[in-house]
């Protein structure tokens, strides 16, 4: 920024800054919405689980500003998902679905109105039918067609979603399966210093894929383990919690920052679940916390180099690295995590909760 000392209601218009990037310079007209790259490039891949983290920027912002614009978008976007993929709600990806109800789920608090949340359940329970088995310990499989491979991307979703529902209606299911899942990645893919592996079995040898060190898998773990607290107060998630956000920083942000994951596609997204679960963690530590530090540390750090770099035609357009401003071309993915980020940067400037009002 160039403002010495950045003030609430900056970060609260940079943050808008980056929600209005994503508009002008990907949006396009129905029944796109939004092209996949800036410039506009293949469109042929519908992205479902993109669309379902539009849901939830766009009711960050309402949650931000009290704007029924925003709530709007994020119906709107709810609409287009659902219309593209032929007015259904599922897919063959768990983890895919699971981010749709989650944002569902969102929608529900933020309208009063129940049919989103009824979708949501509908969702867990198509989730629980399909892939939920015992191959290699009770848990969630990654997709129909794949169901002897588990991983965090899709457990950590299921853990989060059924313990809201528990808090919605802890009718019998909920939270047991939404604990076992979670012992489950605790057991299966966590070391002992926190650090979250992806996945175990993808190529049917039992071998896990430590290979993929993502930022995604830390921000579920952290979330997971603070969304089961909130349900049943246990500090011992709060610890493990603590544990993964500190290793996972020092880990994949050594200097402050978050470099490329990967090829920019779906792991441009990676990065925007860490920060969304890292606020959850802050809330639930407070901010004056020893161990929040090191996490607040980093959400200004990064959040600082992303506002000078990404300043573009008088918007904001993030690249992979937020060291240097992007080069095209750029993912929304990508634009979708920058917006998460700026987000908590606003609400920890603002001294906001950002679990209040459901606004995680």
């Amino acid at each position: 920024m160039n403002d010495a000392n950045p003030t609430a209601g900056t970060w609260s218009e940079t943050a808008d800054l980056a929600q209005r990037g994503l508009d002008h310079f990907f949006g396009a007209p129905e029944p796109q919405l939004l092209h996949n790259t800036y410039p506009v490039g293949d469109d042929s891949t519908f992205n479902y689980w993109w669309l379902a983290h539009v849901i939830d920027v766009r009711l960050d912002a309402y949650h931000r500003t009290g704007d029924a614009g925003w709530l709007e978008l994020a119906e709107a976007t709810d609409a287009n998902l659902r219309g593209r993929n032929g007015g259904s709600l599922f897919n063959d990806y768990f983890d895919d679905m699971l981010w749709y109800a989650l944002a569902l789920e969102r929608l529900a608090r933020a309208t009063g109105r129940s049919g989103p949340l009824d979708d949501a359940r509908a969702i867990w329970e198509h989730v629980v039918e399909h892939g939920w088995n015992d191959t290699l310990g009770a848990s969630v499989a990654w997709r129909k067609q794949q169901l002897a491979y588990k991983n965090t991307p899709a457990n950590g979703p299921f853990v989060i979603l059924s313990a809201r529902l528990h808090a919605h209606d802890p009718r019998p299911g909920y939270l047991e399966r939404g604990r076992t899942a979670f012992d489950w990645i605790t057991r299966t893919l966590v070391g002992p210093d926190g650090f979250v592996e992806d996945g175990i079995n993808r190529e049917g040898d039992g071998r896990v894929d430590t290979q993929w060190r993502f930022t995604y898998n830390q921000g579920l773990y952290v979330g997971a383990a603070v969304a089961l607290d909130a349900v049943v107060p246990d500090q011992d998630l709060v610890d493990r919690a603590v544990r993964t956000a500190t290793t996972a920083l020092r880990e994949l942000a050594p200097d402050g920052v978050v470099g490329r994951e990967g090829g920019g596609g779906d792991e441009g997204l990676f990065k925007g679940v860490l920060y969304r679960y890292l606020g959850t963690l802050l809330d639930r530590i407070g901010h004056d916390a020893p161990e929040a530090a090191p996490i607040l540390d980093f959400v200004r750090t990064s959040t600082d180099l992303l506002a000078r770099t990404g300043r573009r035609d008088g918007n904001l357009l993030a690249g992979d690295d937020w060291r240097r401003p992007a080069e095209p071309p750029v993912f929304y993915s990508t634009q979708l995590s920058a917006i998460m980020a700026l987000e908590l940067r606003a609400a920890v400037e603002a001294g906001v909760r950002v679990t209040a009002a459901g606004a995680r």
